[in-house]
């Protein structure tokens, strides 16, 4: 089990990292939005291009936060049972979560995305936009996104079940910050 729960704690290094890039896409996307919106009414120009990348990093902060965020316990939870049972039940709700929904359906997602993104990158799939912008960097976010979400889910998986084993105490359930 402590094998184990240090590979949690490399995928949640990694999860940290990737997170703590991530929120940096927050200030290139709001810096480009109004450099943008800024050129748009002064000279009245535009570009499709700047409006893509700016889907892009939307796309970016969204796939490749979601580890982070179940890291961080910011995810969205149905709390009617959850919050009524022990730390222990919790530990079980998680692990069945994670073993019967999170992991499957991250895995399938990836799994499933990969071609999308094969085909953009060997076509050289380009926006369909005057101006717009290759598409397999975005495309290349669901398959990365979905994978990172399903490694985090791994550590969670291993986590609840070094709680149910009496090898880890987990804080409190509320999220460490907000997200």
């Amino acid at each position: 089990m402590k094998t184990l729960l240090a590979f949690a704690g490399l995928i949640d290094a990694l999860t940290e990292r990737v997170g703590r890039a991530v929120i940096w896409l927050v200030l290139a996307a709001t810096l480009i939005s109004a450099g943008n919106a800024l050129v748009r009414h002064l000279a009245g120009e535009s570009s499709n291009a700047w409006l893509e990348i700016q889907w892009y990093l939307f796309g970016a902060m969204f796939m490749l936060g979601a580890g982070y965020t179940l890291r961080h316990n910011g995810h969205v939870r149905i709390d009617i049972f959850y919050n009524r049972c022990s730390p222990r039940g919790r530990a079980w709700i998680d692990l069945a979560g994670g073993v019967l929904f999170l992991l499957p359906m991250a895995v399938l997602l990836a799994w499933l995305s990969w071609p999308m993104f094969h085909e953009a990158w060997t076509t050289h799939e380009l926006s369909p936009d005057a101006g717009g912008l290759v598409r397999w960097p975005v495309k290349l976010l669901l398959p990365l996104g979905f994978a990172l979400l399903a490694l985090q889910g791994v550590a969670e998986i291993i986590k609840r079940a070094g709680v149910l084993r009496g090898h880890l105490v987990l804080p409190s359930e509320t999220p460490d910050e907000e997200v």
